[in-house]
């Protein structure tokens, strides 16, 4: 039986019909596993696959209940970092809620299993996890390099260690220098700049970075700056996990 992050076990006698995201990343993978057909509802911020037709509800902190109420769903999926409790509270008192919160590939390749049983795509859910494993094996016997990623600026905030951002790096055979800090830390640039990183990422999300940040960091470090790139190559899980390896590898 499926169990989400809050340890709450969640069955149906036959798959849900009328399903709700409010994470972008999982409307993807639904679509990616073949059960986009029965999403109703979906994020102003759900941008993939592109042409989505489904009822816009909001966003991912600020969802009109009231509409989500009006599409009668079956399920609603959620995430512990893209949606706020209080929302999530209000929702399970009138549709079933499902809430994820993967921190690993690991996760990710349980999620997949996890939304295969729910949505009655197994052998689709298999396919994915086959090709997460394949992308994820693509790095065996690759150097290691360090590396520190920053999620915003004014002040620098930092990926830790305990972040999905982190692991998925790792999974590619990064070190993350601030692996003993615990979600995203405040650091100053120059004590980053100062453990020497080999490379810095600059994803353009959640904060813009932009190419003169990329340009200032290679006067100020000597590390290889990569970026600014697609933010969500490497902070949506789910079937862009898959990507985001094939990037970290091409890059």
């Amino acid at each position: 039986m499926p169990r989400d992050a809050r340890g709450v076990d969640l069955e149906f006698a036959l798959p849900p019909r009328r399903v709700i995201s409010l994470v972008p990343s999982l409307t993807e993978t639904l679509f990616d596993l073949g059960a986009g057909g029965a999403v109703v509802g979906i994020t102003d911020y759900c941008i993939f696959p592109p042409d989505l037709t489904a009822t816009r509800v909001g966003g991912t902190k600020n969802p009109d209940l009231a509409a989500i109420r009006a599409l009668k769903p079956d399920l609603v999926h959620l995430n512990v970092e893209e949606n706020l409790k209080r929302h999530a509270d209000e929702i399970a008192a009138f549709a079933p809620i499902f809430v994820t919160e993967p921190k690993s590939v690991a996760d990710v390749d349980a999620l997949f299993g996890t939304l295969g049983m729910i949505h009655g795509v197994p052998d689709a859910a298999r396919r994915l996890q086959t090709k997460l494993k394949e992308a994820e094996a693509g790095f065996a016997g690759r150097q290691p390099f360090t590396f520190a990623c920053p999620i915003w600026k004014d002040p620098w905030m930092w990926c830790g260690g305990d972040t999905y951002v982190s692991s998925l790096i790792e999974a590619a055979g990064g070190v993350n220098l601030l692996a003993e800090a615990s979600r995203y830390p405040k650091r100053e640039l120059i004590d980053v700049i100062s453990l020497s990183p080999e490379v810095i990422f600059l994803p353009d999300e959640p904060y813009l970075f932009t190419q003169a940040d990329a340009a200032a960091l290679r006067d100020q470090s000597t590390a290889r700056v990569v970026g600014p790139f697609p933010g969500h190559l490497v902070t949506w899980h789910g079937s862009r996990t898959i990507a985001g390896l094939e990037f970290l590898a091409s890059a």
